[in-house]
């Protein structure tokens, strides 16, 4: 009973940098979970899409796993925009609020303001979740990231605030299927960009393309930017609340995902994300269908698990608003050092080569290689004083954060890198 008293699991907001927009929106949110008293943070950052509940698994295992450790997944500034009040409703209410119309979709129109959101923004909004949670110095920090939060993690260790390297705030980097310079490459992502495309890009982002709607038209789900984020958590909602229960939006999914089958609630869901259908970057292995259209668990993700962190209402998992000027910021800074491009938009990349903290880096099946090569280039290149390296390719990228600990290896050896690294500073 004590060890439970002492024990955090809520979720809060840190005051973040004040930039364009209105006051109440200069805030990011923060999951906690973990030791009161701990000595230790690790603060992680999600892919494109990827809000702070994706991380309620992850860091519940980890906390579980160490006495001293707390975890914080952070929602980034633009999740303020979502309209999650549906989701404290009964699934069927929710349903209707979200499919029929009722909800406040944000307008890029009278958004504008967020243009000017970009890395410098969410670096500072960031740096004042890592000092919170420093603790005035009183806890070592560890900052990290799956996909494009392992590439931010990393370009926060590299920049310069006013003087100060990114890198000096913290104890340790860890990052997990993603990074800088060829990370990506494995996963059949490059990124070219030219000084003409650079200098188009940041008018026609001001001009009203501040969102983009990337992951909702890549899984077919939708061509808003919150189509995708809606339709899975409408589906794990229906999902934890009926499972059993006939599909209550098999009639109402887009064509794409229409079928004759016989489905439940919990089949639907599993088939929304099951790593045969689903694109590789958003799926998981947790079982399939049975020939009732219910779900049958099996691989190294519980279906349930999914859903418990899907479905909100908040933090939920998924990002409803990716900043457009967010991705051109990390397409620019890709390679890991000041260029043309990085001056041009004001990225401070003053201190890749000085960074002097231990990395941890993690690479599943999505990147073949790349993102561990990557992190032993920029390990080789500045003072980086060690490198953990990991993979485990039979993981999907989303399995990395939902597959339960014995299947997780993940899990496993960052939890031992952050061990044997409190053992280094003790």
């Amino acid at each position: 009973m004590t060890q439970k008293r002492n024990r955090i699991e809520a979720f809060e907001y840190v005051r973040g940098i004040r930039a364009a927009g209105p006051a109440a929106l200069q805030q990011v949110g923060v999951l906690k979970v973990g030791c009161r008293d701990a000595r230790r943070v690790l603060v992680l950052l999600g892919g494109r899409e990827g809000a702070a509940g994706v991380f309620r698994h992850t860091a519940r295992a980890l906390a579980g796993a160490a006495n001293d450790l707390q975890v914080w997944a952070v929602d980034r500034r633009e999740q303020n925009f979502a309209d999650l009040s549906g989701f404290a409703q009964t699934p069927e209410q929710a349903t209707e609020y979200y499919l029929g119309g009722h909800y406040q979709a944000q307008d890029a129109a009278r958004s504008t303001f967020a243009a000017q959101w970009g890395l410098e923004v969410l670096l500072e909004d960031l740096r004042r979740v890592v000092r919170a949670a420093a603790d005035g110095g009183r806890r070592d920090v560890v900052l990290g990231g799956v996909s494009v939060g392992g590439s931010e993690a990393l370009l926060y260790a590299a920049w310069d605030f006013d003087g100060i390297p990114g890198y000096r705030d913290l104890a340790g980097l860890a990052v997990a299927d993603g990074g800088v310079r060829n990370a990506y490459t494995g996963a059949g992502m490059e990124f070219d960009l030219s000084l003409e495309a650079a200098k188009g890009w940041p008018a026609a982002i001001g001009a009203g393309a501040v969102f983009e709607n990337f992951t909702s038209t890549t899984t077919a789900l939708g061509d808003r930017p919150e189509s995708a984020s809606v339709w899975f958590q409408l589906a794990a909602r229906h999902a934890l609340a009926d499972p059993d229960g006939p599909a209550a939006l098999a009639d109402r999914l887009p064509n794409a995902f229409r079928t004759d089958d016989k489905l439940t609630n919990v089949g639907l869901f599993g088939g929304l994300v099951d790593a045969a259908h689903a694109h590789p970057s958003y799926s998981v292995q947790a079982g399939h269908l049975d020939d009732g259209g219910a779900w049958a668990d099996q691989g190294p993700t519980r279906l349930r698990t999914v859903a418990e962190a899907f479905a909100g209402p908040r933090p939920g998992a998924w990002l409803w608003y990716t900043l457009s000027r967010v991705m051109l910021d990390l397409i620019v800074a890709i390679d890991f050092e000041e260029t043309v491009l990085t001056r041009l938009l004001g990225l401070r990349l003053a201190h890749a080569e000085t960074i002097d903290v231990p990395l941890y880096a993690f690479q599943c099946g999505l990147t073949n290689g790349t993102t561990g090569q990557a992190a032993a280039a920029i390990t080789a290149a500045g003072r980086i004083p060690e490198v953990s390296l990991f993979s485990d390719p039979a993981l999907t990228h989303q399995d990395v954060v939902y597959a339960q600990w014995e299947n997780n290896r993940f899990l496993r050896t960052v939890s031992q890198f952050l061990r044997e690294l409190s053992r280094r500073e003790s």
